[in-house]
């Protein structure tokens, strides 16, 4: 159980925890691939591919491009009309697509779409007196993408598998993010989608973890869940107690 009352900093994931991947850009590329996917239905694919990225990367690196490629082939088959084209087809629209995607200066424009309700959390969490850190895996430019959409001022720190030289679910990142935090595990929290990467390197590190689920695509696994960072901040807020700050 997280002792929610006992909290002093929320270190978040960035993809898919605070920001996701442009599905307007996502259901373009497909249109011009001929394939025709409202963006609505394109996110609740994602949701539902998670599991089976996340038991993907328990064995590699969450940045490699094959892993990048296995997450749009789960997506896309998820989706009506590349269900029901055939394996073949997925297979190969989703290496089209990883390969448009990830293009000579388009990979970095591709997570630059704010969730809903996070700039609010944020405040909430901040003004609960909460510390907040970013734990990403990432290729070295997360703090850029974050200060581009107007996110970075929230955070004290930002951890950068790429820049720190470990990964999730390496428990040596969550270390660092409590040496820059100043506190121990049991007063972290590590907020993010995927359970092999999230919650199995947070706990690793004696870290409270939580999963993001936000339409309920996880269930049975051993870890408290969360719709987005609103309910998190709620739970918190609640826990913690009207006007509670953490001394700084």
């Amino acid at each position: 159980m997280i002792p929610w009352d006992e909290i002093e900093a929320v270190f978040l994931d960035a993809g898919n925890t605070l920001v996701s991947i442009d599905f307007d850009r996502v259901a373009a590329e497909l249109a011009s691939l001929g394939f025709a996917c409202a963006v609505p239905a394109l996110r609740r694919a994602e949701a539902g591919a998670r599991p089976a990225v996340s038991r993907y990367v328990a064995e590699r690196s969450t940045e490699h491009v094959d892993t990048f490629r296995f997450y749009l082939r789960e997506i896309l088959g998820r989706l009506e009309p590349l269900a029901a084209a055939g394996v073949p087809t997925l297979d190969r629209t989703a290496s089209q697509l990883a390969t448009c995607l990830r293009a000579p200066g388009e990979a970095n424009r591709l997570w630059r779409w704010v969730l809903p309700g996070v700039p609010e959390a944020l405040e909430s969490l901040r003004d609960q007196g909460l510390q907040l850190l970013v734990v990403s895996n990432s290729d070295g430019s997360v703090e850029r993408g974050l200060a581009e959409v107007g996110l970075r001022s929230y955070f004290s720190a930002v951890v950068d598998s790429a820049i720190v030289g470990f990964e999730k679910p390496d428990p040596r990142i969550f270390e660092h993010a409590l040496e820059r935090a100043g506190v121990c595990g049991r007063r972290a929290l590590h907020v993010g989608d995927l359970y092999h990467a999230d919650v199995t390197g947070a706990r690793a590190a004696g870290v409270n973890a939580l999963l993001l689920d936000p339409f309920g695509d996880w269930d049975g696994v051993d870890c408290e869940r969360a719709r987005d960072l609103v309910e998190l901040a709620e739970r918190l807020r609640a826990a913690r107690g009207p006007g509670v700050h953490t001394p700084r």
